[in-house]
C-alpha cells in the first residue's frame, strides 16, 4: 500500500506475546506495566477483545482486570503493542543499499576483484613455459589471489561470469632477437586462452602481449597465468615495470551471476 510521508519503521516488527495459564478468575498479571488497556490486544479463545471501562477488559501497570471471569480450557494471550520483541527478516527484494552498513556493503557485498603485478622482473629459461611470477597486488577485494602461488581461487559464494586480463612484457637478452612466445592463460591446471607472437620476419627484441576473455568460473576454480619465449641466444626476461610504471599485469573481477 501506499503512504503519505515515510514508510512506516514498522514494517518489519515482531511484538511481544504473552500466553496466559487461564483459571476461573477475572485478575490477572502481566509480564510487562502498561500504562493502560490500550497497549495490549487480548485475545480469548481466538476472539479479539475490547478494551475499555465497561468493555472486555482494563490494565494498569501490571494489573488486567477482565469484565467476566475466564473459565478452565479458555484459551488467552496479549499481545503487547508498544514493545517490539525482534527485527524479523524483510521480504525479498525489499532492502537497498542505504538500509545496509558501509562495512557490510565493502566486504560482504562486493564481488571479487584482484588485480597483481611482479615486484621484479623474471628471467625464464628459453623455449620453457614458465608460471609468471605476479607476487605483488594492487587490490585483492576478497583475499583471493595467492601472491606465493601466483594464483587466482574463486571464494565460496563467489561462483559467476569474470571478466580476466593478462599482460606481460616479453623480451630477449642482450644482442639476441625475439623469435616467437606467447601469453598463457591457465584454468585447474590446463590451458584455455593463449596470445601467440611470431616476430622472426622483423627480428625485435621486446614485445608487450594481451589475453583478455570472460569466463563462466565456479567456487574453487583457480587461474595461473604463463610465458613463453624463444629467442636466439642468451636469457629472455618478462619485464615487470618501466620506471615506477607496471607493464605486466594479471587481474580479473566479477561481473554477474
Amino acid at each position: 500500500m501506499a503512504y503519505i510521508g515515510n514508510t512506516p519503521a514498522e514494517s518489519y516488527a515482531s511484538f511481544e506475546t504473552e500466553t496466559f495459564s487461564v483459571s476461573a478468575t477475572t485478575n490477572y498479571t502481566l509480564s510487562h506495566a502498561v500504562t493502560n488497556e490500550n497497549e495490549i490486544r487480548l485475545v480469548i479463545n481466538g476472539v479479539v477483545q475490547q478494551p475499555g471501562s465497561g468493555k472486555a477488559y482494563t490494565a494498569s501497570g501490571t494489573t488486567l482486570t477482565l469484565t467476566s471471569a475466564t473459565v478452565s480450557g479458555d484459551v488467552m494471550y496479549a499481545v503487547y503493542l508498544g514493545r517490539a520483541l525482534q527485527t524479523v527478516n524483510p521480504p525479498n527484494a525489499s532492502v537497498g543499499t542505504a538500509q545496509i552498513s558501509s562495512s557490510a556493503r565493502t566486504t560482504n557485498l562486493l564481488y571479487p576483484a584482484f588485480e597483481a603485478v611482479m615486484s621484479s622482473s623474471q628471467s625464464i629459461s628459453d623455449d620453457t613455459l614458465t608460471k609468471i611470477t605476479f607476487d605483488s597486488e594492487q587490490f585483492d577485494t576478497n583475499s583471493a589471489y595467492d601472491t606465493s602461488t601466483y594464483r587466482f581461487t574463486v571464494p565460496n559464494g563467489s561462483a559467476g561470469k569474470y571478466n580476466v586480463y593478462l599482460i606481460a612484457d616479453l623480451k630477449s637478452g642482450a644482442n639476441s632477437n625475439f623469435e616467437y612466445g606467447g601469453l598463457y592463460l591457465y584454468k585447474n591446471g590446463s590451458q584455455i586462452r593463449l596470445n601467440w607472437i611470431d616476430t622472426r620476419s622483423n627480428n625485435g627484441r621486446e614485445f608487450t602481449t594481451v589475453v583478455q576473455t570472460s569466463l563462466d568460473l565456479s567456487e574453487g576454480d583457480y587461474l595461473e597465468a604463463y610465458g613463453y619465449v624463444q629467442v636466439a641466444s642468451s636469457t629472455p626476461t618478462i619485464e615487470n615495470a618501466k620506471g615506477s610504471t607496471s607493464i605486466s599485469v594479471f587481474g580479473a573481477y566479477r561481473i554477474g551471476a
